[in-house]
């Protein structure tokens, strides 16, 4: 389970300082994952979204109870999704597959960013010497564990909404390579389909590939970074 990505024995203190990372790194997230979905709408001629006021960083606008709990407990989740109306879109296969693609992009950014700011931090304060028991080394724990679950917990939201099965960004991005009437016929059986991926979640069948693939995906932007200069 998520919750325990940061600890190696599961102790109370470690366990709320885990969940204290994570909270407003899932919101930050979650609400940059459906601004994206909104943003790319809007610009391809669908302002539904930003006539709901959905284009907004308010996370409130975007919350799902469910998505934030499994977010929370697993690592992967979703947001409730903007409202996208295909009949405004010029070509409404191609402009809603890109509206879907965009919510990942988004989080796969995300994530990098906070993987440079997590080798800069490492890059300024390897040289410093603390005491082990000292303030500023504790802080700054707390801050690389911080960097690091953010860019972690974004590439996992990525590759999850990636999943080529309804209702997630992956299915609509795929709708573009499948005859439409394959596809509503998929979409008929969404909600078993999802009930489906939360058993398999819980389970943590699931979890597992999805994991590793995120895992390549993290461990590519560390590599890339450490090519650089100044974090070589």
């Amino acid at each position: 389970m998520f919750r325990y990505l940061i600890t190696s024995n599961g102790d109370w203190r470690t366990y709320i300082l885990s969940m204290l990372l994570t909270l407003p790194v899932i919101l930050l997230s979650l609400t940059i994952h459906e601004c994206a979905h909104g943003i790319v709408a809007d610009k391809l001629g669908d302002h539904t979204a930003k006539n709901l006021g959905r284009i907004t960083l308010d996370p409130r606008k975007h919350l799902d109870p469910i998505g934030f709990i499994c977010m929370l407990l697993f690592g992967f989740g979703w947001a409730n999704p903007v409202p996208i109306n295909t009949r405004y879109f010029k070509k409404p296969k191609r402009d809603m597959a890109l509206s879907a693609i965009a919510g990942p992009i988004a989080n796969i950014l995300l994530g990098f960013v906070f993987a440079i700011l997590y080798e800069t931090e490492y890059a300024i304060v390897k040289n410093i010497t603390f005491t082990s028991a000292g303030t500023g080394f504790y802080f700054l724990t707390i801050l690389s564990d911080f960097l690091f679950v953010a860019a972690r917990l974004n590439v996992y939201l990525a590759i999850f909404n990636m999943l080529p099965i309804p209702p997630f960004d992956g299915s609509r991005f795929f709708y573009i390579f499948l005859p439409t009437k394959w596809y509503f016929k998929v979409m008929q059986y969404e909600r078993y389909i999802m009930l489906a991926i939360l058993v398999l979640l819980w389970f943590g069948l699931l979890t597992g590939p999805l994991s590793v693939i995120s895992n390549l995906i993290l461990g590519g932007m560390f590599r890339l970074l450490e090519l650089l200069p100044f974090f070589g």
